[in-house]
């Protein structure tokens, strides 16, 4: 999906494009899949969390079909550039990562369980980069919006890295941050593989399973 320069290198702060003030779209209010809001605050006793796993397509269909994900929606977070396109983050001077938003209901679902999949279902160990897809907003990522989510997103990051390296991966290059800023994605990103289910899938991962019973 990986359309426009291709940028492997973080741009800094001050050389990274602009941006714009407000939005430059109107970006739809329901999740057309589960039939809730995806851009209203998180309902009361529920989570939030924004991952990065590569394209932002195939991220966003495998969340919404987790059990306890109460909406998802696909954006731009943790980069510079405010109110980006995806023509701008394609090139790789905003510093944005395609990110899902992922809501939860912590008493049908663990952020454990959630991470479990995260980590199973991209490589985490390429950088700037999933497969193909080459440039910074392809990063892996973990947005965390608690400290008990990033402890656990740290924790779990630990249990999966020795699970990896004898297969012959490297070390795991996954941002861990705190949530700062999520920029929805254009109206036609959301949802994309429920209104083109022939589009394109990143199928990026080790093939390695998370460490049972953790």
């Amino acid at each position: 999906m990986s359309f426009f320069t291709r940028n492997t290198a973080m741009v800094e702060a001050q050389a990274a494009l602009p941006g714009r003030a407000t939005p430059g779209f109107a970006v739809p209010d329901e999740n057309i899949v589960l039939h809730t809001p995806q851009t209203a605050a998180a309902p009361e006793g529920f989570e939030e969390v924004w991952f990065g796993t590569g394209c932002f397509w195939g991220t966003e269909e495998i969340f919404w079909q987790q059990p306890g994900v109460y909406t998802t929606a696909v954006g731009y977070a943790g980069g510079y550039t405010p109110n980006p396109t995806y023509e701008e983050v394609c090139t790789g001077q905003t510093g944005q990562t395609e990110a899902v938003r992922v809501v939860y209901d912590p008493t049908k679902t663990t952020f454990t369980d959630l991470l479990k999949v995260f980590w199973e279902t991209h490589d985490p160990t390429q950088g700037m980069r999933q497969g193909n897809d080459l440039g910074s907003q392809y990063r892996s990522a973990v947005y965390y919006t608690t400290d008990a989510q990033r402890a656990e997103a740290e924790r779990t990051r630990d249990l999966y890295a020795p699970v990896i390296k004898p297969l012959g991966y490297g070390d795991i290059t996954t941002e861990i941050a705190p949530a700062t800023t999520f920029y929805y994605a254009e109206g036609y990103h959301q949802q994309y593989l429920y209104k083109n289910p022939n589009g394109y899938r990143c199928h990026s991962n080790t093939g390695a399973k998370f460490p049972a019973d953790v």
